[in-house]
Formats: C-alpha cells, structure tokens, sequence
C-alpha cells in the first residue's frame, strides 16, 4: 500500500510539473515564456495571441521570403511581445484538417492587451501593411486570449 501511495506521489507531482511546464500551449516555452515576462499562473489579464495568416498575390518562393523578411524587420520586438515568429506553410502537412490557404504567417503573443493595442497603430505595424498590401490578397486575423 506504502509503494502505490508513493507512486501516486511521485506521478502527481511529475505531472504538476509537467502541466506548469507546458504554460500556455508553446510546449517546452512555457517556463521560458513565464520567466521572460513575469506572468505566473495566477495572472489577472491574459495574454493576448495575434496569429495573421497571409495569402499572396504573387505566392513565389521570392514573393514569401520576401514578405517573412518584412515581417521580421517590422514587427519583431515591438514593446510588450513576449514571442514573435514568422514563417511559410509548412508544405508537408497535408492532413484534412490542415488548412492550407494562406502564404505567410506571423504569430505574437503580447502580455497585456495594453500592449497589443499600442502596437497596432505603431508607426511600424502600419509601415508594413503600407508597403506589402498591393501583394495581399487576403489577411485572416485570430486574436484570443491567452491564460498560463
């Protein structure tokens, strides 16, 4: 009986771990994450996620590196970001669910939606719809709020 209630010890606690590890969903950034911006479980506002999926008129391989070099030279570290990144579609994932109708992606995570709404009338949000919106051909926005 002893060796079954250490067991179940040892698995809650490693599972505790493991589910403050993962924070919010970016599976092993959490921790990274959380020290970086000072969020703890026991925040009281959410993060906000701002994930914009770009389709191309021109959607060459030139067009879209093109377009993740803009996105890096213009709205990487804004104030407030916690994580930033930009990239293509993953070609290689053609599973059902896989939606594949976009180009470009750009995934931000602000840590209060103060911080969002300051980036987006900043002079650099607005320098890169100005100077790549002739080669959109469609922009889907998902904002959502974010909770470690």
């Amino acid at each position: 009986m002893k060796r079954v209630l250490a067991y179940v010890a040892v698995v809650g606690v490693a599972a505790g771990v493991f589910l403050t590890g993962v924070g919010f969903g970016l599976a092993g950034d959490g921790p990274k994450v959380r020290a970086a911006t000072g969020v703890t479980a026991a925040a009281a506002e959410p993060m906000i996620g701002h994930m914009v999926y770009f389709s191309l008129n021109d959607n060459s391989a030139a067009a879209k590196a093109k377009m993740v070099a803009a996105c890096k030279q213009l709205l990487a570290n804004h104030p407030g970001t916690v994580h930033f990144a930009a990239g293509t579609v993953a070609t290689d994932y053609t599973r059902e669910v896989n939606d594949r109708d976009w180009d470009v992606a750009i995934h931000l995570i602000f840590k209060t939606k103060a911080d969002y709404d300051k980036y987006i009338p900043d002079a650099r949000h607005q320098q890169f719809i100005n100077e790549n919106k002739d080669n959109m051909k469609k922009v889907r926005v998902f904002d959502s709020l974010i909770e470690p």
